[in-house]
């Protein structure tokens, strides 16, 4: 198991900018509902089966984020 979070962030990155992982994520994107809602009304089962595909989506999307080093810090004062 990895436990280094920047190493982990790296094997994703590594993996989905490639241009197979470019064509995966869009295909995912169109699968898991990433700009469509999940509510599906009178069946809240489905919803809710369908906000998980797409909570699994946007935590892919979140490893692929840069972090942002120029951001202040109001907590300690940077």
């Amino acid at each position: 198991m990895i436990n280094d979070i920047k190493k982990l962030k790296e094997f994703y990155k590594k993996i989905f900018k490639s241009d197979e992982g470019i064509l995966v994520m869009e295909d995912l994107e169109k699968r898991c509902h990433f700009m469509s809602t999940t509510n599906v009304k009178g069946d809240s089962h489905e919803s809710a089966y369908m906000e998980g595909q797409r909570s699994v989506l946007l935590f892919i999307k979140s490893m692929l984020q840069e972090e942002n080093k120029n951001v202040k810090r109001a907590d300690n004062g940077e």
